[in-house]
């Protein structure tokens, strides 16, 4: 397995994060990326470090504005007289506002739709070389076949088109996702991260040569909240291929992997020419969120059922956040790969 990444990738690194009325310990720390770094190089045929992209692959997705906000933002923000260590922001439009406003303050609160993506003087960077990462493991599965692993941080499944989100800043996997459809036809993406992937799924709702499937926790209880539903299947070229399964909190093994097989066997149906994992490892019974109850075997497991597919396969990393089980999670993981 080829393992992708980038060292900037560690340059952001907020030690918190504005939740519950108070500021608390930020989950995706650049410790993460070194963690991810040292248990995949265990289960590499080689590691790559991946050069740093132009603009155009991201502006493919990214909408030319954010991107412009995004990489200048740090610096409007220090400019400010007594602004605070992090940029976060402290407004946010809803349904009723539609005019982006030109005041720093007011067009933070409109590419971002809450305080969970804090930016420091290194995020954009951070951000490029994780989407960076994606692309390069994207060429490299075109080139060589796979599997192929991208190791990205921040994690990208989060962000729309315009707007950061849930600690993503570009979607990485929806960039090579793009990638790959471009020279494939019919791609498929499998979301497994224990949120569901809203950014991605607004992204492709209405294309019909990318399917996005996401196995997650019920939208009614858990973040990102307002996106998710089983109803929710595309709509123009996209329809029905959108395929939600929204579980309850304290999931397990095997109710995991019934919602799994069901969801490879629209994969199959849908005949892509490769198959995009976002592989958050958040679904483990040991990461801090504690919203469902996988084992590492389980994401072994995973693994293997994709690989029966017999797809060419990119891995992106999205979620999972530090403890001490982390690493083996990986482990396991990555190791059904190679089973």
């Amino acid at each position: 397995m080829l393992v992708v990444h980038h060292p900037d990738q560690a340059l952001h690194d907020p030690e918190h994060v504005f939740r519950m009325g108070r500021f608390l310990p930020q989950p995706d720390r650049a410790e993460r990326y070194r963690v991810f770094l040292a248990q995949s190089r265990k289960h590499a045929s080689g590691v790559v470090e991946a050069p740093l992209c132009g603009l155009a692959p991201i502006h493919a997705i990214h909408d030319e504005d954010y991107v412009d906000f995004f990489r200048n933002v740090w610096d409007r923000w220090s400019a400010i007289p007594d602004a605070g260590p992090q940029v976060i922001p402290s407004v946010h439009p809803t349904h009723r506002m539609r005019r982006k406003p030109k005041d720093l303050l007011g067009e933070l609160g409109w590419y971002s739709n809450s305080t969970s993506c804090p930016i420091g003087p290194g995020s954009y960077q951070a951000a490029l070389a994780s989407a960076s990462s994606a692309l390069h493991a994207a060429e490299l599965l075109l080139d060589r076949g796979g599997p192929v692993y991208a190791l990205c941080r921040p994690p990208g499944h989060h962000a729309y088109r315009d707007l950061m989100s849930g600690v993503c800043f570009f979607n990485n996997a929806a960039i090579a996702a793009h990638r790959l459809a471009s020279k494939l036809g019919r791609v498929a993406i499998v979301d497994i991260d224990v949120h569901h992937g809203n950014g991605t799924q607004d992204i492709f709702w209405s294309r019909g040569d990318v399917l996005f499937a996401s196995l997650h926790v019920d939208p009614d209880f858990g973040p990102p909240y307002y996106a998710g539903h089983a109803d929710e299947t595309g709509e123009g070229a996209g329809k029905g291929l959108t395929l939600n399964k929204p579980m309850a909190i304290g999931t397990g093994d095997r109710d995991y992997l019934a919602a799994l097989d069901e969801t490879l066997g629209a994969v199959g149906a849908f005949g892509p020419a490769a198959i995009v994992i976002s592989a958050g490892l958040d679904a483990s019974a040991t990461d801090p969120v504690q919203t469902f109850k996988l084992s590492n075997e389980c994401f072994a497991e995973i693994a293997r059922r994709v690989t029966g597919l017999g797809l060419p396969t990119l891995i992106v990393q999205e979620g999972g956040y530090l403890n001490d089980n982390l690493a083996a999670c990986l482990g396991a993981f990555l190791r059904g790969f190679q089973d």
